[in-house]
């Protein structure tokens, strides 16, 4: 996966223009579960679409021209692997993991790396396209540049590789109940899942 977003990178970041109030409705989605203030990491961080607005300063993904340009935004970016923080124990008051465990190798690795580097009762926030939506169907059937290798998630799946990582007290928020093309302007996150498209899912280190 690599590849393809380092060759794509420009087509990654010109979709958030693209489709202005989708990206907006996920970030309402995360900031529910956001902490107000601590240290965080994103996982995944791309190009900073996320990191930047949601103010989390540090960030690493395997994309070196995705992180050249989340520098130029202001993040502390790096090249590196979720499977493997080069971070110490305790570091982050919270990890975000925004719609990236379904391009990961070893997921379940990813989310034990993330408590480690967490401190004690430290948040970790994953975002997923549920697979069970009607988005996430809609997603692995069109099998477009980026999502025709990704393993694509539902909730329950989530949750259990989330408790098998140590983390429990599980707060869900969903969004996008239209196909992005139908959305005009940003959807009100509500609590749960089971109708939105992107799910976003919190735990707490134990």
């Amino acid at each position: 996966m690599k590849t393809v977003f380092n060759q794509y990178w420009e087509k990654y970041d010109d979709w958030y223009n693209k489709n202005e109030f989708v990206y907006l409705s996920e970030l309402e989605a995360v900031k529910r579960v956001l902490p107000k203030k601590g240290e965080g990491l994103e996982i995944g961080v791309g190009t900073g679409r996320f990191a930047v607005p949601l103010n989390i300063k540090t960030g690493i993904d395997s994309s070196e021209n995705m992180i050249r340009l989340a520098k130029k935004r202001g993040v502390n970016a790096k090249v590196g692997s979720g499977e493997q923080l080069l971070f110490k124990n305790s570091t982050f008051d919270y990890v975000a993991i925004i719609i990236t465990l379904c391009f990961v190798q070893n997921p379940q690795k990813v989310l034990k790396e993330s408590g480690r580097v967490l401190k004690e009762k430290g948040k970790v926030i994953v975002g997923i396209i549920d697979k069970n939506s009607f988005l996430g169907k809609n997603y692995q059937k069109k099998r477009g540049v980026f999502y025709k290798k990704a393993k694509f998630f539902n909730v329950k799946e989530i949750t259990g590789l989330l408790e098998n990582a140590g983390f429990f007290n599980f707060y869900y928020y969903q969004t996008l109940f239209d196909l992005p093309g139908k959305i005009k302007s940003i959807q009100e996150p509500k609590k749960g899942f089971g109708k939105g498209g992107f799910i976003i899912i919190s735990g707490e280190k134990k």
